[in-house]
């Protein structure tokens, strides 16, 4: 099956972040910017490492863990997870920060396998995947997982069957991405917890298996 890729004509209200000389200079002001805030005494630095340690590890990707788990046990949560993400997440009592974009959830199936990226720049679902690893930002992978996503697949340690259709979605600032993974055989007989347990960030953007 040839490969598919979604790219809508969206506005994308974020500039690069790596590897760009512009983007490197802007990340040195602000650091410049945060030194003087918090000389002065108007920033907490421990309140902005706070915040960060929030979106790492309380906000995401555990709360795309928990999502994956309880649609994988629960086929009318699975369901309502498909239909509507962020209603899923309250169901869930999941703390997903103020105001978010739209998202949509793709289910991956022996059939199809979905992978994420964002073309021209890294809009990300943080809510539920927390902070994007660096290598969603480079342009590299921002500009190869379109042109030849199994090759890249590959090289990331994922090997697709030929008869699996492949399908690339770009995320932009109107709308996010997030990965439901297959479910492993190997994991009947887990509980909830064992299984958020084994979902990895990385498979909920698609470029891994959940093993």
């Amino acid at each position: 099956m040839s490969d598919h890729h979604d790219h809508d004509d969206h506005d994308h209200d974020h500039d690069d972040h790596d590897h760009d000389p512009v983007a490197r200079r802007n990340a040195l002001r602000a650091e410049a910017l945060e030194s003087l805030l918090v000389e002065r005494g108007i920033v907490d630095p421990t309140l902005i490492d706070a915040v960060v340690a929030r979106f790492e590890q309380d906000i995401g990707p555990l709360n795309g863990t928990k999502l994956v788990a309880r649609a994988w046990i629960d086929p009318g949560f699975r369901a309502r997870l498909l239909a509507d993400p962020w209603a899923a997440a309250d169901e869930l009592g999941l703390a997903t920060g103020p105001g978010h974009s739209p998202i949509v959830v793709l289910e991956n199936t022996a059939a199809v396998h979905n992978v994420v990226v964002c073309t021209l720049c890294s809009c990300y679902p943080w809510p539920v995947l927390g902070l994007p690893p660096s290598w969603y930002k480079d342009p590299a992978y921002r500009s190869r997982i379109v042109r030849e996503p199994r090759r890249v697949l590959a090289e990331m340690g994922l090997t697709l069957a030929a008869d699996v259709e492949v399908r690339v979605w770009d995320s932009s600032a109107e709308i996010r991405y997030l990965v439901l993974p297959e479910r492993p055989p190997s994991t009947d007989g887990l509980s909830e917890e064992d299984l958020a347990a084994r979902v990895t960030r990385d498979a909920m953007i698609g470029v891994q298996r959940v093993l």
